[in-house]
């Protein structure tokens, strides 16, 4: 399905997941490091998962209020959450997949209206088009 780009951005990574990465245009600039669980130093510096997981909450987020914008579902609260969780590890099929779980809150706001929003935010979001039928998404109403 093609997309009306309204947006985009460039990052480049250097030295993988013990590198640095970060945007083209100086907004962002992270060292990375591997986390012990695969392998890794941990320590000081973030991962591509955690990366990912910062994104699709903030989007998912927005999408919430996009699809709040359009009326005919609840409104989204100020102090309205999305928390991501992505989880990595092999595939049975060999490589590496991975699963998330997105938990909303959404204070104040009744529970049959907000699963109907966080269901209409998953069709609008980008990151969850992205993953829809590759990756199992995991939504949950706190």
């Amino acid at each position: 399905m093609p997309v009306n780009v309204l947006y985009s951005t460039s990052a480049r990574a250097t030295g993988g997941r013990d590198g640095r990465s970060g945007t083209l245009d100086g907004n962002l600039d992270v060292k990375l490091v591997t986390p012990k669980e695969l392998g890794g130093p941990g320590g000081e510096g973030v991962n591509p998962e955690q990366l990912f997981a910062t994104g699709y909450a903030a989007c998912f987020l927005g999408a919430m209020k996009f699809v709040a914008s359009q009326g005919g579902t609840a409104k989204v609260p100020a102090d309205a959450t999305v928390t991501a969780t992505v989880g990595i590890g092999p595939r049975s099929e060999g490589g590496f997949g991975l699963e998330i779980a997105l938990a909303v809150s959404l204070p104040g706001v009744d529970r049959e209206a907000g699963e109907a929003l966080i269901a209409k935010a998953h069709q609008v979001c980008p990151y969850s088009n992205a993953t829809r039928n590759n990756i199992d998404v995991k939504l949950s109403l706190a």
